[in-house]
């Protein structure tokens, strides 16, 4: 992968802001592989100290967000056993925001889908870091 150069002027844009979604974003979360048990990644999102994990599909893309509510919501269902695994269990799944998507536009996007937080993602689908709404 080719390191991005860091951005010397912001080009101006529909709303006049000139930002980006890679501008705004924060840094990446911890990432974890999809096929990971619940009962894990819940243990790895307390230890981490974090409100959500992303997760990686089997070629280290950007396969999708949970948060502590989610994981444990699943643990106590009657259908849970300890072998669940994250990818059998409903998450947001994308798509996501590309790293080069308009901020205003990628936050009206995030609203529309009552996301508070979603991964920014390169071309290729690697997630580079994560953008939040303001609360």
């Amino acid at each position: 992968m080719t390191p991005i150069p860091p951005r010397t002027r912001q080009d101006g844009n529909a709303h006049g802001t000139g930002l980006t979604a890679r501008d705004a974003m924060h840094a990446l979360s911890p990432q974890v592989d999809d096929h990971m048990t619940v009962d894990v990644a819940l243990s790895v999102l307390i230890g981490a100290r974090v409100p959500h994990l992303l997760l990686q599909d089997e070629d280290g893309r950007c396969a999708g967000l949970v948060t502590r509510a989610q994981l444990a919501a699943h643990r106590g269902g009657s259908w849970y056993s300890e072998r669940t695994r994250l990818r059998d269990i409903p998450y947001d799944r994308g798509p996501f925001t590309s790293s080069v998507a308009v901020l205003g536009e990628a936050v009206a996007t995030m609203r529309a889908r009552a996301l508070d937080v979603s991964p920014v993602t390169d071309e290729h689908g690697y997630a580079l870091g994560v953008l939040a709404l303001p609360r």
